[in-house]
C-alpha cells in the first residue's frame, strides 16, 4: 500500500473511532424526556453536527486520495455525499449505499441548519427524528467502511 492510501486508511480508522464515541454518547439521550432542558438539546445538536462532520471528513479524504475533485462552490457538501454512493470502478467502488445515504443526507441537512441556527430554538421533536436516523446509521456505516478498507488493502503499492 502506498503512503497516500496508508494515510487514508489511518484517517478513516481514526474518524470511525470518533463516530463510535459519538454514537455511544447519543444512544443514551431521550429527547422526549419531560426533564430535558435547552442545554441538553443544544448538546445533542452539537453531537449530531460532529457526527456528520466526522463522516464527511472520511468522504473528503477519500475524494482527495482518489482524485475526485469536489468543487467547493455552493452545494459541495451534497455533491460530495452523492459522489460517495457512485461506483467509480476501476478507480474505487461506491463507499456507501442508498440505505446509508438517506440518514447521512438527513444529518447533512441538520448540520446546515444547526450551523445557521443563530437565535432560534431547536425543536426537540425534529431533533429526535435526526437522532433516530443517526443511531440507525451506526449499524450501516461501519460495515460499509470496513468494505472500503478491505478494498484499500487489495490495491497494489
Amino acid at each position: 500500500m502506498d503512503e497516500r492510501r496508508l494515510i487514508l486508511e489511518r484517517r478513516i480508522r481514526k474518524d470511525l473511532e470518533l463516530l463510535e464515541r459519538l454514537w455511544q454518547e447519543l444512544e443514551t439521550v431521550d429527547l422526549a424526556a419531560p426533564e430535558i432542558d435547552e442545554k441538553e438539546i443544544v448538546f445533542v445538536g452539537y453531537r449530531l453536527h460532529n457526527l456528520y462532520s466526522a463522516a464527511e471528513n472520511i468522504f473528503r479524504n477519500i475524494a482527495a486520495t482518489f482524485g475526485n475533485h469536489v468543487d467547493t462552490a455552493s452545494g459541495w457538501h451534497a455533491d460530495l455525499l452523492d459522489r460517495m454512493r457512485l461506483d467509480l470502478t476501476p478507480l474505487r467502488p461506491a463507499v456507501i449505499d442508498d440505505d446509508a445515504f438517506g440518514p447521512l443526507d438527513e444529518l447533512r441537512r441538520f448540520r446546515h441548519l444547526f450551523r445557521g441556527a443563530y437565535g432560534i430554538d431547536l425543536d426537540a421533536e425534529r431533533m429526535a427524528l435526526v437522532l433516530r436516523k443517526a443511531l440507525a446509521l451506526r449499524r450501516l456505516l461501519p460495515p460499509q467502511m470496513a468494505g472500503f478498507l478491505s478494498f484499500l488493502a487489495t490495491l497494489e503499492p
